[in-house]
């Protein structure tokens, strides 16, 4: 299988290049956000509170949770059934801020991460994709760009949302945020050393995807290519 590792700081655009990429490759893209708000889910379902480390723990041998590639867009299944959209409801993502910090849900969705990996051709994206959960992925790419720009995207969006926000205050909370990701004791944010790094800070979304996809061909088989 073909595994490409895409790490970043937050806010350059790891996910959506991804699923971008993924989708021109015919991969599946590992959202691994949405396997946290999945345990969440399982656990809001059982009603086990998600910040019952202990409980939450016991129930993962009752859960099976995959990713599908399904008519160019990814759904999330939870022993067998369809969550993608419950997974995006507020309390999902509450329960999801919780449950990651229980080891025990970090250690599972790490073993389905390497699973998935494993039987699949796949872009995962995060942090400690390429130094940690695929330190073999034959293609490594650490994609960023500047804190100003990173705060300048994020601010648009928010602007076009209709959220009143402050750009200065987004630029200070992103580089609080790329210092404690860099510094952290576990899996801390950091290329792996045989990573591509690509700057996205002069590139649009679709110049981005073009070189993933480039790099992603120049590995693969020929017939594949």
């Amino acid at each position: 299988m073909i595994n490409i590792a895409i790490d970043g700081p937050s806010g350059a655009g790891k996910s959506t290049a991804a699923k971008g990429a993924a989708k021109e490759l015919g991969f599946i893209y590992v959202d691994t956000g949405a396997m946290y708000r999945a345990v969440g889910v399982a656990a809001l379902q059982r009603n086990i509170a998600p910040d019952n480390a202990a409980a939450v723990a016991a129930m993962l041998p009752e859960i099976e949770i995959s990713l599908r590639f399904e008519e160019g867009e990814q759904r999330v299944y939870l022993n067998g059934e369809d969550v993608s959209k419950t997974i995006r409801l507020p309390e999902a993502s509450m329960a999801a801020s919780n449950v990651s910090a229980v080891p025990a849900v970090r250690a599972f969705l790490f073993d389905l991460q390497k699973s998935l990996a494993a039987k699949n051709n796949c872009i995962m994206d995060g942090r400690d994709i390429g130094t940690v959960v695929l330190p073999d992925a034959q293609l490594k790419i650490f994609l960023t760009a500047s804190a100003e720009e990173r705060a300048n995207r994020r601010y648009k969006e928010l602007i076009e949302r209709g959220t009143p926000v402050e750009y200065d205050t987004l630029l200070a909370e992103i580089k609080q945020r790329d210092y404690n990701d860099s510094h952290r004791a576990i899996a801390p944010l950091k290329p792996a050393p045989d990573a591509v790094l690509l700057d996205s800070s002069d590139l649009d979304l679709a110049q981005v995807i073009e070189k993933i996809t480039a790099m992603a061909k120049e590995i693969m088989p020929d017939e594949k290519a």
